[in-house]
């Protein structure tokens, strides 16, 4: 029988369906293999602003990504990504970190990306802000009447911080999350990786684009590009033929600019 008849039929379907499947684990594998050399757990923004790789391990990285459309936002809803959960190991924040364990993965990323003394009571989980210390956004927006990169905020009130998703539950939804169990995007929600505190005025800005409409115009700019692609690829994640582009260009400025030795 020819193979035209046969992949017509529904063998033929069902053939072509498998053969898709084992060559997008395949890439996922080879992928998280990257990953694993270039330590996924790498500290958070607030403590660790610059990027932490070479440019040819993520340029390695990129082009392991899976590119493939977009899935539609039906049946989305933030309560589909469970956060905040208390700060188990399997979030990723390590060293001292691991002291609050009663704590939400919210509240110890804060304490990880604070400036100063900032201290987190491992009982009550509550924050003490000192004189002088606080959050630095890394972020940066463009004022819209002037077009102009505004000024950093430094915020000393821990309820005017936003907690950002640097991969928008959102954007994880289209890119495959909406086929995953819960407990796979309990993890996105509260991954270390996938977290820094930010400024309220640069999150709104950002929303749930992806790449190729957004970008930090601030100085934050190529470790952003270096945390989404890894949690892209840890929680084998898809992007789009924009997004991908706009991820490659965006590592050729940083390697440019020398943030990627």
């Amino acid at each position: 029988m020819k193979w035209s008849s046969i992949s017509g039929s529904r063998l033929g379907r069902a053939l072509l369906a498998l053969a898709a499947a084992m060559v997008f684990a395949l890439a996922v594998t080879l992928a998280n293999t990257l990953l694993d050399k270039v330590n996924p757990t790498v500290p958070g923004p607030g403590s660790a602003g610059a990027a932490s790789v070479s440019g040819k391990e993520i340029s390695d990285l990129v082009a392991t990504l899976v590119v493939a459309k977009e899935g539609p936002m039906t049946g989305y809803d933030r309560d589909e990504f469970p956060h905040w959960d208390t700060n188990k190991p399997e979030h990723g924040f390590t060293g001292d970190l691991t002291n609050y364990p009663k704590c939400t993965s919210r509240d110890v990323m804060m304490l990880r990306d604070a400036t100063g003394k900032v201290t987190l009571d491992p009982k009550t989980c509550d924050l003490t802000v000192p004189a002088g210390a606080g959050w630095q956004d890394h972020y940066g927006f463009v004022d819209k009447k002037t077009g102009e990169l505004g000024p950093y905020k430094f915020i000393t009130d821990p309820s005017k911080v936003d907690a950002e998703h640097i991969v928008a539950l959102a954007e994880a939804w289209r890119s495959g999350a909406a086929d995953r169990d819960e407990d796979t995007r309990r993890r996105i929600a509260n991954d270390a990786l996938n977290l820094i505190a930010s400024d309220p005025s640069a999150n709104r800005s950002k929303g749930d684009q992806d790449p190729a409409s957004y970008l930090p115009p601030g100085n934050f700019r190529c470790a952003y590009v270096e945390h989404y692609v890894k949690v892209k690829i840890k929680y084998s994640l898809t992007v789009d033929t924009a997004e991908h582009t706009a991820l490659r260009t965006a590592v050729d400025d940083c390697l440019r600019r020398g943030e990627f030795k």
